[in-house]
């Protein structure tokens, strides 16, 4: 009975994933099981590369091979005064997809008090460094409406004030409670369009 161990090893592995379930990860096994030289080879040796090669940029959080730069804070070919700040790279996809915003990114791994979440976990120390160290004119900081996204917000631009640089958040369209990745293209552009500048004390 060794291969029903696998093959529900393998189900219960898939139904961890976002949006699956037991019943949907079985029809994803079947389907992989029954092609599985078109499939399941490419994809294993697919993974197998992800997971040796792929790890996250130390600077600005995004995605990056271990071999190579990173293309939204070291070798991009455009240079931009822009850097919008979201919680993870789902966030980051998503406002890409949409075409509303060219810019860099940076990606904090998280909020404050998220899951346990510490400030000292985020990498908002970097973000600092790198608005300084590039003369960024904006920070967007585009993260959810929840609780947790918003002390994250306050606490980037108190973490930003020395730096002089114009701090905006997203605007008219981010219903509360709401997460960027679940935000349709209209949504995100009113958000992006409307987005408004942050009061700063001078305390």
């Amino acid at each position: 009975m060794q291969n029903i161990n696998e093959i529900e090893e393998l189900i219960k592995l898939i139904s961890k994933l976002p949006g699956l379930g037991p019943k949907s990860a079985k029809r994803i096994v079947l389907k992989l099981i029954n092609n599985r030289d078109e499939l399941v080879k490419p994809m294993a040796n697919t993974l197998a590369q992800v997971y040796k090669n792929v790890i996250r940029c130390q600077s600005c959080g995004t995605l990056k091979s271990n071999s190579l730069g990173c293309d939204n804070c070291e070798n991009s070919k455009e240079k931009y005064n822009k850097i919008c700040v979201v919680e993870d790279i789902a966030d980051q996809w998503s406002i890409e997809n949409s075409n509303i915003y060219k810019g860099y990114f940076h990606i904090l791994g998280g909020t404050i008090s998220s899951a346990g979440q510490r400030k000292e976990d985020l990498l908002i120390n970097s973000l600092v460094e790198r608005v300084s160290r590039e003369n960024i004119e904006e920070v967007i900081l585009a993260t959810s409406a929840t609780v947790e996204g918003q002390t994250t917000a306050y606490y980037i631009e108190d973490s930003l004030k020395k730096t002089g640089t114009k701090v905006t958040k997203l605007a008219q369209g981010l219903p509360v409670g709401g997460e960027i990745e679940s935000l349709d293209d209209g949504t995100l552009y009113s958000a992006f369009k409307n987005r408004t500048g942050i009061k700063t004390s001078s305390d």
